[in-house]
């Protein structure tokens, strides 16, 4: 399957008139789709091969079959064997429920990596650079709205993205790299003289400044984790995570709250209800929405145990109770210790 009639031309970027020309044109390349859909079946054999990190986190070996077959068939053939990769790998495969939007991350994966390695001279930084886009902006970024979609349409519940998730691609892009550089000096040459790889092997070897640069896109993921966990523990809502004991213990607080900063309420029928408590990174303050309602208790059998259930009802089962009269709602800021909030009153994301 000699190609050796094609150019050997190579590109530093993929903004280029002719790169495209030339990704296009393997879509009419016959030997080109049948390597393409070698390379398609063998990603497919591999998906079940893959070590499990934890709920339906894995990790497989299927990164390296696509980088390699995305570097020679180029970005075109790139995205459709990522289409039918997703698609028939599920039907043989299958594992929960299909969602068609999971197509779009390998997709992407697929694009990314012929973005910088087709017609390309392949050294050290492409690879990292490559690999680290496919981990960071693919994996974690493209795949955060996917998965918020597929668990409000799929599983009718929210989605906060789990820290393994992105801990697992920040984690383990330096090993993916190396070891796509230690397969690359092994398959390029042979593929190098079949006429389906336009570069050597010659900046493949690891030097002091490919590790800095690994060590400073390392620490970037880091400082993105971060990010992500200040953001993530200021956006998410302690309320969610709220045992019955610990939501009825939380409204009382903020009960005990309102009613001194509001001497006009009724002590024996008010009731507060917490409807969101975001808390602050670095500071031990809680920001707390509180709905205040008026509850009608007198004509229940046991006034005081209705008294109780209302105080330790949720935001949507509140509204929903015909003995609540909503009066206002209070927004208000308090230490964890003031509003009795525990070290771990929230699941971490």
């Amino acid at each position: 399957m000699q190609r050796k009639t094609v150019s050997g031309k190579t590109f530093r970027t993929p903004f280029s008139q002719e790169y495209w020309k030339l990704a296009f044109a393997e879509l009419k390349d016959t030997k080109m789709i049948v390597f393409a859909a070698l390379i398609l079946a063998l990603r497919i054999a591999v998906k079940p091969l893959s070590i499990p990190i934890a709920g339906d986190l894995k990790e497989g070996i299927g990164f390296i079959i696509n980088a390699f077959g995305s570097m020679i068939y180029g970005p075109v053939v790139a995205l459709l064997s990522g289409a039918l990769s997703d698609t028939l790998g599920y039907l043989l495969f299958p594992s929960g429920v299909y969602f068609p939007a999971y197509m779009i991350t390998e997709m992407a994966g697929s694009f990314v990596f012929a973005l910088f390695l087709y017609r390309a001279e392949i050294t050290v930084p492409r690879l990292l650079l490559c690999r680290f886009s496919i981990c960071l902006f693919v994996n974690v970024v493209l795949a955060y709205p996917i998965h918020v979609w597929y668990y409000s349409a799929v599983m009718g519940k929210a989605y906060s993205m789990a820290l393994i998730r992105v801990v697992k691609n920040i984690a383990l892009f330096p090993i993916e790299t190396v070891i796509l550089a230690v397969v690359f000096r092994a398959l390029v040459p042979p593929f190098a003289r079949l006429g389906y790889v336009h570069s050597d092997t010659k900046n493949l070897e690891f030097t002091r400044k490919h590790v800095i640069l690994l060590i400073c896109l390392f620490l970037v993921g880091l400082a993105t984790l971060a990010g992500y966990l200040i953001y993530s523990y200021n956006t998410t809502s302690l309320s969610a995570s709220y045992q019955p004991e610990q939501r009825l213990a939380r409204n009382r607080a903020v009960e005990t709250y309102v009613l001194e900063n509001h001497p006009e309420l009724n002590p024996d029928d008010t009731v507060c209800i917490i409807e969101s408590a975001y808390p602050k990174a670095f500071s031990p303050e809680v920001a707390y929405t509180v709905a205040v309602y008026s509850a009608d208790v007198s004509e229940a059998e046991d006034p005081e145990g209705l008294m109780a259930e209302l105080e330790g009802l949720s935001k949507s089962k509140a509204a929903a109770r015909t003995e609540m009269a909503f009066l206002f709602r209070e927004e208000i800021i308090l230490s964890g210790e003031n509003a009795k909030e525990p070290e771990k009153g929230r699941d971490q994301p």
